[in-house]
């Protein structure tokens, strides 16, 4: 077998986190793995994970390849460990095995307890030749929702807002203002928050911004599952002809009042001398909620900042501005956090202190 360079590794494993970014808001709880089958250089077979509870990566690489006797000389790249247990699907690296491949280039070990180095294990005492750590910071940041969930016990959080030129989130409100969105962004804006909606397992927004925009929380100009609706609202005051209580999507109010759940909806009560977030955060990661898409307004986000408690803030900035309002949520220790600028109008920020 011809042994590929450390450079067609790169290229290969970099066809791996293509393949499987195609899965993004697809896959649930489980990552995103892409797997490429390779001989004498050549790609021969590859796949990625599809969908939640459907086969994995390898299993449709394996598949692909035309001429199975020449799995027995090839390389099988994948940009996560291959699974070593009985799941919604059967493990990979017994497949891997019986298949004869000699040779697994893997981009990070897997965190979920149940693998954790076991099918990597499994491959070697095989006679595998098993190599780790191909790219393995952007197969990781690939996976950063998987990885926050395994290793953190929490969803990865996504903070969004827009803001205008002068730094305002949104206008002074009072009882005789119309109860809607005041837009900030475009329509292009708005069909990419859709787009980033789908992307994720459930959106949160707190009670002023329920109330004052009375939002969907759905996914409209971009194709993709909507998310489960998270509503803060404490006190129970929001009125129930909102459009949260549509009964479109599952929907969450959580609440220092009352416990109860019906088909779409469920009131999640919150201990009030205890702290908010990490009740909350708890709650969602028993439910395997992998990711959390926080949309404000100011007060819940400010409070989501400060409480450190979060991974990603995705800021859009309008052209006009507003001289006076509400003014937009302003991290409060610069130093820990690494901004990224694409464009004029979108800035993405990292929490260093969580972000790997």
């Amino acid at each position: 077998m011809n042994e590929q360079g450390v450079d067609n590794h790169r290229v290969f494993m970099k066809r791996c986190l293509s393949l499987a970014l195609k899965a993004l808001g697809s896959t649930g709880a489980n990552p995103m793995v892409g797997a490429v089958i390779v001989h004498d250089n050549k790609i021969i077979g590859e796949a990625y994970h599809r969908k939640y509870g459907g086969a994995h990566a390898e299993v449709h690489a394996i598949e692909s390849v035309k001429k199975k006797d020449l799995l027995k000389k090839s390389t099988l790249y994948v940009n996560l460990e291959p699974c070593s247990h009985f799941g919604k699907t059967p493990p990979c690296s017994d497949l891997i095995i019986r298949s004869g491949i000699p040779h697994v280039i893997i981009g990070t070990k897997d965190p979920n307890s149940l693998v954790a180095g076991k099918g990597i294990e499994k491959m070697t005492g095989a006679g595998c030749k098993v190599e780790l750590g191909e790219m393995e910071e952007e197969c990781r940041f690939l996976n950063r929702r998987f990885f926050t969930f395994h290793e953190m016990k929490r969803p990865y959080i996504v903070l969004k807002w827009a803001q205008s030129a002068d730094g305002f989130i949104d206008l002074l409100r009072d009882q005789k203002t119309k109860i809607g969105p005041h837009w900030i962004s475009g329509p292009y804006e708005r069909i990419l928050v859709h787009k980033w909606r789908s992307e994720e397992s459930a959106i949160l927004v707190g009670t002023n911004t329920a109330e004052k925009d009375n939002p969907a929380l759905n996914v409209r100009s971009w194709s993709g599952k909507s998310p489960k609706r998270l509503i803060i609202d404490k006190r129970l005051r929001l009125a129930t002809d909102l459009k949260i209580f549509n009964k479109d999507v599952h929907t969450i109010i959580f609440n220092y009042v009352k416990s109860i759940e019906s088909k779409s909806t469920a009131y999640v009560q919150i201990n009030e001398k205890e702290a908010f977030w990490p009740q909350i955060l708890d709650y969602l990661y028993g439910q395997e909620l992998v990711s959390l898409f926080v949309e404000g307004g100011s007060v819940t986000i400010n409070s989501m900042l400060a409480s450190g408690l979060w991974d990603e803030a995705r800021i859009i900035i309008g052209n006009q501005e507003f001289h006076r309002g509400v003014r937009a949520p302003v991290p409060m220790q610069e130093k820990n956090y690494e901004y990224k600028t694409h464009g004029a109008n979108l800035r993405i920020m990292y929490n260093k202190q969580v972000h790997f």
